[in-house]
């Protein structure tokens, strides 16, 4: 097909107006507009589609038809053919889904082409009248069928307006409060919303799902062990000011309401924080809680400071959805001097894995796949952690922390690193695998220690473990040390998901977590 020319970029002889052809030519002051195909002009869209059919073998209602094009559809085809000057026999192969789907074919190419002021349901008219093949129990289907369009065009535009109040409304009642809470000297708002609602992409909008906060509500040993740590140690939250970062349905700000804060902040961008407004006035906190939806870089809080930062912002291999990088930005922003932190210390651990049924389940299955060989998808699978819960008889050494994070004095920089790691072997096996999993502890200044572990011997949590296949088994003998190298580091493309490098062996693999 021919590049796409412009109207403004046409030479005189391929304006649709003129033409050298003298059996073309129109009375003075007609409009003019050429066929699809070539370079015959035409005074109107019926003569245009005539002879489209008898010389280029292009029928236009049956096109309309075959596509079930509306009058967008139709609009989008002529600007199409007229841009890319495709041909006849290529618009008659065209099967579902059609090429001139996109927004930019709404664009007329020609100001002034008859064609785009053709009323296309006249297709369909003159179809079920001249098509023989046509009856007129068809032709009643094509008129039902475009009621039943009018109709859903109709509903849509209903609908549409009620979203527009639905927004004007959600907008003043935001304004509302928020005003509100700027102006009372009395008591603090019970609600206060960030007026962006910019969303980064669909991480944000993953977490206003309910199933994923049922998940982690019901995850016991995670949403115990943040209860037992604020109920433990009230004497770090009374009268205090709590900012909760990423509060998600409130939990955290409720537990933290409960032992004794003054005032509890809690900011999250995603829209379950509706949901946790709600919450929190039919918990009867609403006096001493404040919700912010936006990102805690952008929105202002209506507070200057804050004693103490809480916020589950764990993800797989600890690291993963990087939103800690949001708890240090809220520390630097907001923590007061002297302030805590919680949780407060986080490690990440390898330990060996040797589960020879299941590396052959994920690897050598691709060698014969029903008589094929697939064994290319290898180099596809390999790349990929896999999250899930190890057996813990799996396990073939001991385990050995790699990383160490300090909340309080962390930096966005420390987050990729690298380092060597030794693993001390307790059985004869073969090392399949290496499994990563992080410790998270609630201890500074605390009166009663909090603690718990996402590891394979441990309660398991959604968190589950994070498991590195090896494409090469390594065979290992009791009292062994397996020594390597882990390099852990932001993907640029998707800061979000991880890169990991594992050397072991003096072999490196890379993988992703995403």
């Amino acid at each position: 097909m021919a590049q796409r020319r412009g109207s403004e970029e046409a030479s005189d002889d391929e304006l649709p107006g003129l033409s050298d052809s003298g059996e073309d030519e129109e009375p003075s002051g007609a409009v003019q507009t050429r066929c699809l195909f070539c370079d015959r002009l035409f005074s109107s869209a019926e003569d245009i589609f005539s002879h489209c059919k008898a010389e280029h073998e292009f029928n236009i209602s049956s096109i309309v038809h075959k596509h079930a094009l509306d009058f967008y559809g139709y609009i989008k085809l002529i600007n199409f053919i007229r841009s890319l000057q495709c041909t006849a026999q290529y618009l008659n192969s065209v099967c579902s889904p059609v090429p001139w789907e996109k927004e930019e074919y709404l664009k007329p190419v020609w100001s002034d082409d008859i064609l785009l002021q053709f009323d296309v349901d006249e297709l369909n008219d003159s179809m079920a009248v001249s098509d023989p093949g046509w009856s007129s129990g068809d032709a009643s289907i094509v008129e039902r069928l475009r009621h039943a369009e009018n109709r859903a065009q109709a509903a849509e535009a209903n609908l549409a307006m009620a979203l527009e109040d639905l927004h004007k409304m959600r907008q003043f009642a935001q304004d509302f409060v928020l005003n509100a809470d700027v102006r009372t000297t009395v008591a603090p708002a019970s609600v206060i919303v960030g007026l962006s609602e910019e969303e980064d992409g669909t991480y944000f909008g993953s977490y206003g799902h309910y199933v994923i906060h049922e998940e982690m509500l019901k995850d016991r040993v995670r949403t115990e062990s943040y209860r037992d740590f604020m109920y433990q140690n009230p004497h770090l939250f009374k009268d205090k000011v709590v900012l909760d970062v990423g509060c998600g349905t409130g939990i955290l700000s409720m537990f933290a309401a409960k032992a004794g804060a003054r005032r509890v902040i809690g900011v999250d961008q995603s829209e379950i924080i509706y949901q946790a407004m709600d919450i929190v006035r039919m918990n009867q906190l609403d006096s001493v809680i404040s919700l912010v939806k936006g990102r805690i870089e952008e929105v202002d809080l209506p507070v200057d400071k804050a004693d103490i930062i809480i916020s589950e912002w764990m993800g797989y291999f600890l690291l993963f959805e990087s939103m800690l990088d949001s708890v240090i930005y809220a520390k630097q922003r907001y923590l007061a001097e002297g302030g805590s932190v919680y949780p407060d210390t986080c490690t990440i651990s390898l330990v060996a894995v040797s589960d020879p049924k299941t590396h052959s389940e994920k690897l050598a299955f691709w060698d014969n796949v029903y008589g094929f060989n697939m064994s290319s998808m290898k180099k596809a699978v390999l790349p990929e952690a896999v999250v899930e819960v190890l057996n813990p008889d799996t396990l073939a050494s001991q385990p050995c922390v790699v990383k160490h994070i300090d909340c309080l004095t962390a930096a966005v920089a420390d987050l990729d690193f690298s380092s060597d790691f030794s693993l001390l072997i307790t059985r004869n096996s073969v090392c399949t695998a290496i499994a990563g999993y992080f410790d998270v502890l609630f201890e500074r200044n605390c009166s009663s220690r909090v603690l718990f572990s996402t590891g394979p011997q441990c309660t398991k949590t959604h968190w589950k473990q994070t498991v590195f296949l090896l494409e090469n088994p390594i065979s290992v003998v009791a009292g062994d040390v397996l020594k390597g190298k882990i390099a852990v580091r932001k993907n640029r493309k998707d800061p979000r998901s991880l890169i990991i490098s594992l050397t072991v062996k003096n072999t490196l693999q890379t993988y992703s977590l995403q």
